[in-house]
């Protein structure tokens, strides 16, 4: 242990004394310049063998880790994973026009709550409704922060102190662990069971309605799909059923789909136009999944429905904001032409562009990433998925750079020495090689991914 280069380094005072740290502590708070120095050891003392040689040196680490401190908590990423609505890597990416309305307005006062034609108060409820009434069809809608919001808020206006009937087949699990159940539980309304996990009939909801019926929740399966000897019964099959009882007939769709995807060779998800056209009371929805816009739960349906969701407390306290409202209105606007919402939406541009271009995509990609030094490149076919608990077993033919690097540095290696660049970039390790999928990046981003690449690998001399 007498020869541990560990023990030679040097202390947190004494670089701060340095002289070559006299220029970073010119520039930063003094605790802030204390800390990188602490995290520069730290890295040192993990990794002896690679620990700074120099004063130059320690300086050099101690900015490194300086720059890494003032990186803001949420950050921009790349996402090569090959999933294209990445619920950890936030969704759909934004739509020129809804990124240029959020800056338009949240640069200064909007009328969020205010009628510019009667001079009084307004309701931010009003706003992105008109659109939402002409793309799907329904009376009204309402906006709130998430679809499972939607949910509870929908529940607790129709359903509280009463029972929503809802299949054992639709009690699905989404992202985080949460369910549908708890999510329900949480409205105040009794859950009632029916049915089997792979079968359940329309008699499954005629023998559980009765005078305690505050719904029927039909629950999408949006993220696993279900076969062989299995039975449902559809929003057009339970219309009657809940007219005659004189209960809603809430659709949970979950996917925000606005426009067919069929040509695409994209089937299973059903439009909300078409699950109001079947009869379902409500339908909700999200907004940052295949809609393509910002986080947001959508309800669309009858409009005496929508007006006691309006009233509700609950409404208050799940409202949205100004620029979610703005990028959501940008967004909607691009679907009254629909060529322009496919060019423009970026999750519909990715889902939709064609393998041929892709696989151009990535040769361009490829072919400028020649003078990293010692990094092999290679474009390989490749298989991207949607994400966002949405068409859970389409598989999309696409096309990814597989990269590795000689000297022995794994896959693992590779991968997180991407994630730790200034600009992250998030693959993913198929078959002990790492893979950036292009499809899942936007057309636009090809440079800036480029130039990660360059800045994080580092370009040959």
């Amino acid at each position: 242990m007498t020869n541990d280069p560990r023990r030679q380094l040097p202390s947190v005072g004494a670089l701060l004394e340095s002289d070559a740290l006299r220029a970073v502590l010119a520039g930063q708070p003094r605790g802030l310049v204390t800390d990188a120095v602490r995290d520069a050891i730290d890295d040192a003392r993990r990794q002896p063998a690679s620990a700074p040689a120099s004063e130059v040196d320690w300086a050099s680490a101690v900015q490194r880790a300086l720059e890494l401190r003032l990186l803001p908590s949420l950050r921009p990423v790349i996402n090569a994973t090959g999933v294209v609505l990445h619920t950890n890597l936030g969704r759909a990416p934004l739509a020129n026009v809804a990124r240029d309305a959020v800056v338009a307005i949240s640069d200064g006062f909007s009328n969020l709550e205010y009628d510019l034609g009667a001079g009084t108060r307004g309701s931010r409820h009003s706003h992105a409704v008109p659109l939402l009434r002409e793309l799907t069809g329904g009376e009204d809608a309402i906006v709130v922060n998430n679809c499972a919001a939607a949910l509870v808020l929908a529940l607790d206006a129709l359903s509280r102190g009463r029972e929503a009937i809802v299949s054992r087949g639709e009690l699905i699990e989404i992202g985080g662990s949460f369910r549908v159940p708890d999510i329900m539980a949480k409205s105040g309304a009794t859950l009632v069971e029916i049915g089997t996990t792979n079968r359940t009939h329309l008699d499954d909801y005629r023998r559980a309605l009765g005078p305690a019926t505050g719904a029927i929740l039909k629950v999408h399966r949006g993220n696993f799909a279900q076969s062989g000897f299995v039975a449902e019964a559809s929003i057009r099959d339970l219309l009657p059923l809940a007219r005659e009882a004189g209960v809603p007939l809430i659709h949970d769709l979950g996917s925000g789909l606005l426009v067919p995807l069929d040509d695409y060779g994209l089937t299973g998800e059903i439009t909300a136009r078409d699950a109001l056209g079947a009869g379902a009371s409500l339908v909700l929805m999200s907004g940052d999944k295949l809609l393509g816009g910002p986080q947001a739960g959508i309800i669309v349906g009858e409009a005496a429905l929508i007006g006691r969701l309006r009233a509700n407390p609950l409404a208050r306290a799940l409202r949205v904001d100004k620029m979610t409202l703005a990028a959501l209105e940008a967004t909607l606007a691009l679907y009254r032409d629909p060529p322009r919402a496919f060019r423009e939406i970026p999750a519909l541009a990715m889902l939709t562009a064609s393998a041929t271009a892709v696989r151009q995509r990535a040769e361009a990609i490829a072919a400028a990433l020649g003078g990293v030094a010692g990094i092999a490149v290679r474009v390989i076919e490749s298989t991207a998925t949607v994400g966002g608990g949405a068409f859970p077993t389409a598989r999309i033919p696409s096309f990814a750079i597989a990269l590795s690097r000689g000297g022995g540095d794994g896959s693992d290696a590779l991968a997180t020495q991407l994630r730790r660049g200034t600009l992250p970039v998030v693959g993913r390790i198929e078959d002990g090689t790492l893979l950036l999928d292009v499809r899942s990046v936007p057309a636009a981003h090809d440079a800036m991914l480029i130039g990660a690449l360059r800045a994080t690998l580092g370009a040959a001399r």
